[in-house]
């Protein structure tokens, strides 16, 4: 008899992390920072972006929310280069992710990342960070690989 509640407990384990709080709703909007890409002509594109620094901030990222400003961002730092991988889990609207090297330089982007996908987006090489913008910007703003990203943890602000 004493095996029910254990058998129990651990058939109901993987649903207990849908009410932990950000994970069935979106997180507090996080603290912003300004920053800046570079594009290979010299326009200065700046965007108002979230700074997603801890564990449990990136884990929960862009989910559950319904909207984001085409001037706005979320910028994951990984806080050393390593190869990023991300998904569109709970994610509402479609986003462009912008994968940028320990040197401020832009290493790849992937356009329009479908919503609600489990599909992995990944970086194909270490970074130091991913930056979600609004779908489309890329194509709007002209982004390449190669352009700058100019921000204090690639030490490129200025």
């Amino acid at each position: 008899m004493k095996k029910r509640p254990f058998l129990l407990a651990l058939l109901l384990a993987p649903f207990a992390a849908v009410a932990q709080p950000g994970v069935d709703r979106p997180q507090p909007r996080l603290p912003t920072e300004p920053l800046v890409i570079v594009t290979r002509d010299g326009t200065r594109h700046t965007f108002r972006t979230e700074m997603a620094l801890s564990p449990d901030q990136q884990m929960v990222g862009m989910m559950f929310r319904s909207s984001m400003e085409p001037d706005e961002g979320m910028l994951f730092d990984w806080g050393a280069p390593r190869e990023s991988s991300m998904w569109m889990r709970n994610t509402l609207i479609s986003l462009d992710m912008v994968f940028i090297r320990a040197d401020g330089r832009i290493h790849r982007i992937h356009e329009r990342a479908t919503p609600l996908s489990l599909a992995t987006i990944d970086s194909r090489g270490p970074v130091r960070a991913t930056l979600e913008l609004q779908a489309g910007a890329a194509e709007r703003f002209g982004l390449r690989v190669g352009d700058v990203v100019e921000h204090h943890i690639f030490g490129t602000a200025r």
